[in-house]
């Protein structure tokens, strides 16, 4: 789905703003639009769109206790791997389950606009790592 008018029409959840904070472990453009507030105990669901070849660096989701993170896959195409295996194919209705301390990523096929909603699993002592570039010569022999 490489016309974004077209992508439009089924990104409920709409796109949102330019994830500017985020941008450094990205390669491309994502865009982040928050679902909800995020207190203390409640999961925090944002819309992250990714235009197409857009991915994020390999990272982990650390805790003490819980922690992780689910992606519900809402429109267009996408690739999510963790460390050591293939890479799985997503489109709409996909369901991930990241346990904390996986390492992986996630973003668009190169042809496609994709938008996930992550939902940050609550935890005790949760914090992201951002680690390398997802090589560009791996993301590009990646098939549908």
């Amino acid at each position: 789905m490489t016309d974004y008018k077209d992508f439009e029409k089924t990104n409920v959840f709409g796109l949102g703003s330019e994830n500017t904070a985020f941008a450094q472990y990205f390669i491309g453009k994502s865009y982040l639009n928050p679902l909800t507030a995020g207190a203390e105990g409640v999961p925090f669901f944002a819309n992250v769109t990714f235009e197409p070849g857009c991915r994020n660096n390999w990272h982990v989701h650390h805790a003490k206790k819980g922690g992780g993170q689910i992606l519900l896959c809402v429109a267009g195409s996408g690739w999510y791997q963790e460390w050591g295996k293939e890479a799985r194919s997503l489109r709409p209705g996909d369901v991930v389950v990241i346990p904390a301390g996986v390492k992986h990523w996630h973003g668009a096929k190169k042809d496609s606009w994709f938008s996930h909603i992550a939902v940050e699993v609550p935890g005790e002592e949760t914090k992201n790592e951002w680690l390398e570039p997802v090589d560009d010569g791996q993301y590009g022999s990646l098939g549908e």
